[in-house]
């Protein structure tokens, strides 16, 4: 045996792995020691020694009442090691102990689902949930992560409805908890089940509200305050604040001036064959390389041969892929680096990881193309935008400083467009008004779709060219398109198709119609490539914004409205007119290769331009300091009005509605002024809400 010294007068033994073993093969290591030994060895990275122990023990103590705990914990270890098989065979005997031990079921679940046998996961988890009807704390706890695991598998299968259902399930059993709520909500936005959320005895419309992801709700309301409380409080439920010990704060190196490069970090997990991709590839080939140093630090699922990501690689300086490394791993890395201004390009949506952003391992971190919102965190000190998407009266709906590019949607002036094929090969009727969205169906609400409706009863003959979703959701849409008096086969689906055909079809409708709160991004780009007009109107959150800046962009604002009535009558003007739509689309044509949407390289240099801004700004110590004051207040609001179920509100009827609301809490009890609508003057007269 080896000695360890604890302190000057009292040594502790610690046995060696031999007599360890000979201590379990003979029954003299207790339950206890077991674990203390084992998992002393697994944190000192020696599993195998650890997989030993466990593997004897269990040889020689087959009569222990504890013996499931311990093929558990023997399976964590196999695990640990990549031996799945061995995992699973341990799972099996644990259960074959303890038939209602639910760590083992949603292990086992997980270990099936990674081996390929998603439908044997599932199995396993719901013969957990069947067998545990009756409900103690702890059968509850396993009982809600068996069905969101359910949940979760069949919703990357497809099968929505199934999902849907153990979702509920899940919600049903603990409401508070926001994980099942947050992705039901969201199916149900891309199934088109309207209204989007429905309370029950269980659960509560506040409680659906509060599990909703900051991305969902964009699709749900054009609250751009709500939007902004809703990614506050998502941002320290979801992220959290991380240890930060030995991550010292990092603070700007004087380059201004210097003549030396600026370090650039671009973080995503979608620099690869996505929208977001498309978009940035080019933008990073046009970066000065005297003047900034780009870095790309890639996040996302591998991918081989993906040619978005293989021309990335070659025009960035570095490209790491840190998708193996933990957060606190990955902002080392980043921190390492050097990293001047760190760009999130994910925000809040799939694959993003944000808390490596809030390790602070840049001194500068910026919100930029794409997610459209607010992120509401202490550590995201600038967005980017444009002068559309965020004019300075809406500057108060984002808790980062606001700067400018001439477009927000960049495009790639490469991409491989095919041979435009006949309409009757798109699958569409000749000599009819063609009106067409290919947003996802997520972005397709109740009132967009009524929008769409009476556009299509007042256009005889017209048909709507929608993107396939899956046969229910498209036979839901015919539906509710005969029960508003239209003949289900005006809907018209177009199946998935490779990009360059896609851009190529595109072009065969008349008029894209654009849906309401969250609109085309790269959509519309697309659309007004290829000469496809694109009627829009804007909101006042940054998705209800986002396409009616891209229509400006392109050249042609007379296709923004001022509102839906206005969308609606344009679009039945159009239908019933279509000649008039032909001088928009020569503009289209004439402008294409001089509008600012195209203009990629004055949109990289002003981009540098913006770095170098923020770089000085920092260097002098003014970097912005976001403002999240009273935004649980906003928050509660924004929770209130949302249920009022108003569609479209006009600015000083919107803005009246929360300074009303405020001057509510603010007579309850004193509200700190903010840079909102709660402002030093409203604090210290307590407005009456007359505007």
């Amino acid at each position: 045996m080896s000695m360890v010294t604890n302190d000057a007068s009292v040594q502790i033994p610690v046995p060696s792995l031999a007599g360890i073993l000979e201590l379990a093969r003979t029954q003299r290591l207790s339950f206890t020691e077991l674990f203390q030994f084992a998992e002393g060895r697994s944190a000192a990275g020696r599993m195998l020694e650890a997989a030993e122990v466990y593997k004897v023990w269990i040889a020689f103590n087959d009569a222990h009442p504890f013996l499931h705990l311990v093929y558990f914990n023997y399976s964590v270890t196999l695990r640990q090691l990549g031996d799945v098989a061995g995992s699973i065979h341990a799972l099996r005997a644990c259960l074959k102990l303890e038939p209602r031990f639910g760590p083992a079921h949603i292990n086992l679940g997980r270990a099936l689902e990674d081996s390929g046998i998603a439908t044997g996961a599932i199995l396993q988890w719901r013969s957990f949930v069947e067998m545990t009807g009756e409900i103690t704390a702890d059968g509850l706890s396993h009982r809600l992560l068996a069905l969101q695991h359910v949940g979760r598998v069949m919703e990357n299968a497809g099968l929505l409805e199934e999902a849907e259902t153990a979702l509920w399930q899940a919600m049903e059993l603990r409401p508070d908890k926001t994980e099942a709520g947050q992705h039901w909500s969201a199916l149900r936005q891309r199934q088109c089940k309207w209204p989007t959320l429905v309370p029950s005895d269980h659960v509560s419309m506040r409680q659906q509200l509060d599990a909703m992801s900051p991305l969902a709700l964009a699709c749900f309301s054009d609250d751009p305050l709500f939007q902004l409380a809703k990614a506050y409080r998502y941002n320290k439920s979801f992220v959290g604040r991380p240890n930060t010990n030995g991550f010292p704060r990092k603070v700007a190196k004087q380059k201004t001036g210097t003549g030396q490069r600026l370090r650039v970090g671009y973080v995503s997990s979608d620099l690869r064959d996505h929208a977001v991709g498309f978009a940035l590839r080019e933008v990073l080939e046009l970066h000065d390389k005297h003047s900034v140093e780009i870095y790309a630090y890639y996040c996302g699922e591998p991918v081989e041969g993906d040619a978005t990501q293989l021309r990335m690689k070659a025009a960035v300086d570095c490209w790491r892929d840190i998708a193996a490394l933990g957060d606190a791993e990955a902002a080392r890395q980043i921190a390492d680096d050097d990293i001047d201004i760190l760009v999130d390009v994910n925000g809040y949506t799939k694959h993003a990881r944000t808390k490596i952003l809030a390790y602070r391992p840049a001194p500068v971190v910026v919100n930029f193309c794409g997610y459209p919102g607010t992120m509401g965190s202490p550590f995201h000190h600038y967005i980017i935008a444009d002068e559309h998407i965020i004019p300075p009266e809406n500057e108060i709906y984002y808790s980062e400083k606001v700067l400018r590019i001439p477009c927000s949607q960049p495009v790639d002036r490469k991409r491989v467009i095919a041979e435009r094929p006949s309409r009757a090969e798109a699958g569409l009727p000749e000599g009819v008004f063609v009106f067409a969205c290919f947003n996802g169906t997520q972005k397709v609400t109740q009132e967009t779709f009524a929008h769409w409706m009476k556009i299509l009863l007042a256009a005889p003959g017209s048909v709507l060219w929608l993107l396939a979703g899956n046969d229910d959701v498209d036979q839901r849409l015919r539906q509710v398109a005969e029960n508003a008096g239209v003949a289900a086969e005006r809907l018209i689906f177009a199946p998935k198709a490779p990009n360059a055909k896609h851009l190529a079809r595109i072009g065969l409708a008349d008029l894209f119609l654009d849906t309401f709160p969250y609109g085309a991004h790269s959509t519309a780009a697309d659309a007004l490539t290829v000469g496809l007009p694109v009627l829009t109107f804007p909101g006042k959150s940054f998705a209800a914004r986002f396409c009616h800046s891209i229509v400006a962009a392109a050249g042609v604002p007379e296709l923004i409205c001022s509102g839906p009535q206005a969308y609606i009558d344009s679009a039945i003007g159009f239908a019933n007119d279509p000649e008039s739509l032909d001088k928009i689309r020569e503009c289209l044509r004439a402008k294409r290769e001089t509008s600012a949407l195209r203009d990629i390289p004055a949109l990289a240099s002003r981009l540098e331009e913006l770095f170098w801004q923020m770089q000085a700004e920092c260097e002098r110590g003014e970097t912005p300091v976001p403002d999240l004051r009273n935004l649980d207040i906003y928050y509660d609001i924004g929770a209130e009005l949302v249920q009022e179920n108003i569609a479209f509100w006009d600015d000083r009827a919107y803005r009246q509605a929360y300074r009303n609301k405020l001057i509510e809490w603010h007579n309850y009890a004193p509200l700190p002024p903010d840079s909102r609508l709660a402002a030093e003057g409203f604090a210290a007269t307590g407005a009456t809400g007359k505007s």
